[in-house]
């Protein structure tokens, strides 16, 4: 009786936020000196030339958020290696380097690289490099925590079987421990990217060309920033959700193909 009362409540709770958006939405549309659609119409000139102007940030924050993805992945399993470490101060690097990197918010992490690297290294990075540097760092030091969760999930038994077999430490990681905990760390890391997807809007500020910038750039010029910064939702939510449908058919595949090895051993 319980369970079927909190299932009501939550049909309740989503069919109340679903309606108050729909409800603010054809309100605005009712009047037109609040809303100012044309500026974003695919009607007319002008609402395409603005469309296509805010679409063209959308190469520059794929293109972003796939280098971090790449990069965090990498550097994240180099952060987790000292964790197999048996010695506690090679471990100490793992912590320390992990605590460092996720503490600092990543818009600061983006600001310091940008204006503080150069003058340390002489090096001229420019918003791209900056950006990838930084969000690439900080989704690095969540990775390896993933890992260390997926790697700790595994049962014991798993480790004696290899060591039974006489595996070397790097084999035992390869071919029976990390697979097995790549598929169970997926959904973890399927959020991660998310956060990387969204964190990607940060390196605005400093001056690179993705959806959120093409955005303020168009509402400054057209004094519609309600109508602009919606379309810039829409964008935002169409990447997510082709993010998340991405990764949740690598869980399928993997899931299949665990289920077809576990009948195979059956």
């Amino acid at each position: 009786m319980l369970n079927k009362v909190g299932s009501g409540n939550r049909a309740m709770a989503l069919k109340l936020v679903l309606l108050v958006p729909l409800l603010m939405l054809l309100s605005g549309c009712a009047s037109s000196e609040k809303w100012g659609w044309y500026v974003i119409s695919p009607t007319t000139p002008q609402g395409r030339i603005n469309i296509e102007f805010l679409l063209s940030g959308v190469g520059w924050t794929v293109a972003l958020t796939v280098c971090c993805v790449l990069l965090s992945i990498a550097l994240g399993f180099v952060l987790y290696l000292p964790c197999l470490s048996p010695k506690r101060w090679v471990q100490m690097v793992n912590r320390v380097l992990v605590e460092l990197f996720r503490s600092i918010p990543p818009l600061v992490s983006i600001l310091w690289v940008y204006y503080g690297l150069p003058v340390l290294t002489g090096w001229d990075l420019n918003p791209f490099m900056s950006g990838l540097v930084a969000l690439s760092l900080y989704g690095a030091a969540f990775m390896a925590e993933i890992y260390r969760g997926g790697v700790q999930s595994i049962e014991k038994g798993q480790f004696e079987a290899a060591d039974s077999l006489a595996l070397s430490t790097y084999d035992k990681m390869r071919y029976v421990i990390f697979p097995q905990a790549l598929r169970r760390s997926l959904p973890a890391m399927g959020n991660q990217f998310v956060i990387l997807l969204k964190m990607s809007s940060l390196v605005s500020v400093i001056g690179l060309s993705e959806v959120v910038r093409r955005a303020n750039e168009l509402s400054v010029t057209e004094y519609r920033p309600l109508e602009i910064y919606t379309f810039l939702v829409l964008e935002y939510l169409v990447l997510v959700l082709l993010l998340s449908a991405g990764v949740r058919w690598i869980e399928r595949r993997l899931g299949a193909d665990e289920q077809s090895m576990s009948r195979l051993n059956q």
